[in-house]
C-alpha cells in the first residue's frame, strides 16, 4: 500500500513540520505542505530552503536531487488542497484546540481511506483521533527534531487504531529512512517519558544545592558517554517545553515522580527559558564556570561512598525504563532504540543497566531516597528481580529483559 501512495500532506511548516515535509519528498513522496497564512507559508518555505541549502553544502545530496526534491514540494494557505492526500501528517503547535481545528478539517476534507497522523510529542493521540470519524485510521507518528537527521520515529496507536494502519504507518516510516518503534498512547511515549524527568531530576539537585551546573553536566557525559549533559540540553530543548512535557506526564500519572522542579517553573515565570531566550541555566557567551557548591547537603553526598554524582542521574531513568518494559508498554529493544536513535544516546537504559548491574542501580536509588534526593520509594518490581539473590534473577546481577 506504501508504494501506491502518491501524495502526502503536512500541515503545519513551523521547524519540525518543514523537516517533516522534506523528509517524505526526498524519499520520493509528492508532498503539499499547508499553513494558516501566507507569511507562515514563506517561513515554512525558508525553513524547508534552508535545510537542503545545507544539505547541498555538505554533500549529502547533488544540486540535481535538490531539484528534484524542490518539484516535488508545492506549498498552499489552503487546506482544501489536500483533498486528494493519501497521508497526511499534522504539525501544528502543542495545543488540543489547534488540533482540534485541523482534524476537524482533515477529517471532513481528506478522503475516507486517507490516514491521518499527528507529530504530536505529548498530547492524547486517542483524544485527537475521537476529533474524527475514522478513530481507526488516526495515529501518532512522532518524528524527533531535526527531523531530516534524527532516525527515530514513534508509532503511536490508540484503542481503535487497525492493525492495517500500523502497519501502513510503520512502514512509511521506515520508507522516509527513519527507525519505527512501537508504542501505545500514553504520555511522553518513550522518549520523552524517559528524557524530560531525567532533565527534571538534573534541575532538583541543582536547586537542593547538590552540585554545579558544570559539575552535574559533566558528571552525566562521563558515567554514559553522553554528548551533552541534562543542564546543556534543557537549555537546548528549551526550559518551557521541558516544563509543558513534566505537566502532561502529572495531569496523566498525579505521581511525585512527575512533579516539575519549582526551580524550572520559576525559571520558565521569569523567561529564562534556555538557548532561544539567550538565558536559561547558562547566559549566551559566559563561559564562566560556578564556584562550587558549599552546602552541607552537597558535603554530605560528596562524603557517601555509595552516590555518585553521574548515577543519581542514570539510576532514576533506568528504573523509569525497566517500569515500561515490566508494565508491557515498550519492549527493551524498542526502549534502548527510543533512547538511541531519539536522545542521541550511545546505550539505552537497559544497555546501561547490562553494565552496571541491578544490585548497584538499586543501592544507588535507596541511598538517594535517604538523602530526599527522589521521589522513587521504591525500586521497580522488574529491577528488583534482577537482583542476584532474586529467586528467577539472573546470577549475575546485570539484566534478562532483553
Amino acid at each position: 500500500m506504501v508504494q501506491e501512495f502518491d501524495k502526502v500532506g503536512v500541515v503545519g511548516l513551523g521547524t519540525m513540520g518543514a523537516g517533516i515535509a522534506e523528509v517524505f519528498a526526498r524519499a520520493g513522496f509528492n508532498v503539499v505542505g499547508v499553513e494558516i497564512d501566507q507569511a507562515a507559508l514563506d517561513r515554512g518555505r525558508g525553513h524547508v530552503d534552508r535545510s537542503l541549502s545545507r544539505a547541498v553544502s555538505k554533500d549529502k545530496i547533488t544540486e540535481e536531487e535538490r531539484a528534484e526534491i524542490d518539484a516535488r514540494l508545492t506549498f498552499s494557505t489552503s487546506r482544501e488542497d489536500l483533498s486528494d492526500a493519501d497521508f497526511v501528517v499534522e504539525a501544528v503547535p502543542e495545543r488540543m484546540g489547534v488540533k482540534r481545528d485541523v482534524f476537524g478539517d482533515l477529517d471532513r476534507i481528506c478522503p475516507p481511506g486517507t490516514i491521518l497522523a499527528t507529530n504530536t510529542s505529548s498530547l492524547s493521540v486517542t483524544e485527537i483521533a475521537a476529533l474524527t470519524d475514522r478513530p481507526e485510521k488516526v495515529v501518532g507518528l512522532h518524528f524527533f527534531n531535526p527531523a531530516p537527521v534524527m532516525k527515530l520515529a514513534e508509532v503511536v496507536t490508540t484503542v481503535s487504531t487497525s492493525p492495517e494502519t500500523v502497519d501502513v504507518v510503520t512502514e512509511v516510516a521506515k520508507r522516509v529512512g527513519k527507525t519505527p518503534v512501537a508504542v501505545a498512547d500514553r504520555a511522553g511515549f518513550v522518549a520523552n517519558a524517559l528524557l524530560v524527568p531525567y532533565i527534571n531530576d538534573a534541575v532538583r539537585l541543582y536547586e537542593r544545592g547538590v552540585a554545579t551546573r558544570e559539575e552535574i553536566d559533566e558528571s552525566v557525559k562521563k558515567a554514559a558517554g553522553l554528548p551533552m549533559g541534562p543542564l546543556t540540553l534543557a537549555d537546548l530543548v528549551g526550559l518551557d517545553v521541558c516544563l509543558a512535557v513534566m505537566d502532561v506526564l502529572w495531569d496523566e500519572f498525579r505521581d511525585p515522580r512527575y512533579a516539575a522542579a519549582p526551580l524550572l517553573r520559576r525559571m520558565v515565570a521569569a523567561g529564562r527559558l534556555g538557548r532561544k531566550a539567550g538565558e536559561g541555566f547558562y547566559s549566551s557567551g559566559d563561559q564562566t564556570p560556578e564556584r562550587p557548591r558549599t552546602s552541607r547537603l552537597a558535603e554530605m553526598v560528596r562524603e557517601e561512598e555509595t552516590l555518585d554524582l553521574g548515577e543519581m542521574l542514570l539510576a532514576p531513568q533506568i528504573d523509569d525504563a525497566m517500569r515500561m518494559v515490566g508494565d508491557g508498554y515498550a519492549s527493551a529493544k524498542d526502549v534502548d532504540t527510543a533512547m538511541r536513535f531519539g536522545c542521541g544516546y550511545p546505550k539505552g537504559p537497559t544497555e546501561l543497566l547490562e553494565e552496571r548491574g541491578a544490585e548497584s542501580v538499586i543501592t544507588t536509588l535507596v541511598a538517594m531516597a535517604e538523602y530526599g534526593l527522589t521521589t522513587i520509594a521504591v525500586p521497580a518490581p522488574l529491577l528488583m528481580d534482577l537482583l542476584p539473590d532474586a529467586e528467577e534473577g539472573p546470577s549475575h546481577g546485570g539484566c534478562a529483559c532483553h
